[in-house]
């Protein structure tokens, strides 16, 4: 098998499109024990940061598969799907639901989306205050970390090689900023920033006032 081919079945970085099919011309439908698994795998983990998130988005845009409806239906049961504005999905850890061969469907607002699932490790919904580079490195080592338990033991400890490299974290920023640090190349409200080991104990504020929205890994392919 060439390396093109493994590589293509790796976590795809950060962000993994989980495999999908439409039932009709608007609904849209997956599989629940695709998110089970990697569910399970954070739980298992320590992480006061890492999570994973799953977003519905339009294939041609990128833009988010906006959702008028969605449920998870088992041979037994419904249960109502919990989702946000921007199409993130906010699915339960539950066993019975991956033993009864859950799935979950979902009607798109916007009958021409050609609909997709991404998941997206990031860290979960928090306020940084004050934002310190300790806390960047926390962060970037539980990405690390998470990356890594996803890949799966045969990539992991057989062919790490193949995985992909972490610079560091991603800063999303709710408006653009100039920071003056070297560490920090900044791009409009992005910022990616180079993480150092050194920075386990520099708790000292950044002084950045403009809230983060989201902080996700800095993968270089």
């Amino acid at each position: 098998m060439s390396n093109s081919m493994l590589i293509s079945r790796l976590f795809l970085f950060c962000v993994l499109i989980i495999s999908t099919f439409t039932v009709s011309a608007k609904d849209f439908m997956v599989s629940y024990d695709g998110f089970y698994d990697r569910l399970k795998v954070v739980n298992k983990g320590d992480f006061q940061y890492a999570q994973v998130n799953f977003y519905v988005t339009d294939i041609a845009s990128g833009k988010p598969c906006l959702i008028d409806s969605g449920k998870i239906v088992t041979e037994t049961r419904e249960l109502a799907l919990s989702y946000t504005e921007q199409a993130q999905l906010q699915l339960p850890f539950d066993k019975q639901l991956d033993t009864d061969k859950a799935v979950v469907v979902l009607t798109p607002e916007n009958s021409t989306y050609d609909c997709q699932l991404k998941m997206q490790i990031e860290a979960q919904e928090f306020n940084p205050k004050p934002l310190t580079r300790a806390k960047l490195l926390t962060m970037h080592n539980e990405f690390d970390e998470l990356l890594y338990d996803l890949s799966g033991f045969f990539v992991s400890k057989l062919m790490s090689f193949l995985l992909p490299e972490q610079q560091g974290v991603v800063l999303t920023f709710a408006e653009p900023v100039t920071i003056n640090d070297a560490a920090f190349m900044c791009d409009g409200a992005v910022c990616n920033v180079k993480v150092d080991d050194s920075w386990e104990d520099d708790i000292a504020s950044l002084n950045i006032s403009t809230p983060v929205l989201k902080v996700t890994p800095w993968i270089v392919k």
